[in-house]
């Protein structure tokens, strides 16, 4: 198990994040802005924090900036609705590898997640369906 950060403006997405996260058996922390993502950030020390680049009181690259002074090799994921090259291009400067435009599957979020925990080594659990099904064929 995970403990994984989102820090999102959108209410919704948060929301989102957090049912799909918990589904995957996962902790979830929360911040509705940067500012705030930034204090939860430093208190939690998530092991994985999904990001949005576009957020009214400070963009997701000051959040980043942020984060990297805290743990220069903490694992983020971007979130963008609103994505250019030119922010990917500073968010891969600083170290992200992974990318997701606002509209994406929860499949791509899954995917993203398991991948992040593979490269850290932290073990990716097994959905609590999946565990039944697996104990019912033994």
């Amino acid at each position: 198990m995970a403990k994984i950060l989102s820090v999102d403006d959108d209410a919704h997405v948060r929301e989102l994040l957090h049912a799909v996260i918990q589904r995957k058996g996962h902790q979830v922390v929360s911040a509705d802005n940067g500012q705030h993502g930034i204090q939860v950030f430093r208190r939690e020390q998530p092991d994985i924090t999904i990001l949005d680049m576009d957020m009214p009181d400070m963009n997701g690259i000051s959040v980043l900036k942020a984060i990297r002074s805290v743990d220069p090799q903490a694992a983020v994921i971007v979130l963008t609705g609103t994505g250019t090259h030119v922010l990917e291009k500073q968010a891969a400067d600083l170290g992200v590898r992974h990318f997701l435009a606002k509209g994406f599957s929860l499949h791509e979020l899954g995917a993203a997640i398991d991948q992040v925990m593979k490269e850290r080594g932290l073990s990716v659990p097994v959905a609590p369906q999946l565990r039944w099904k697996m104990k019912a064929r033994q």
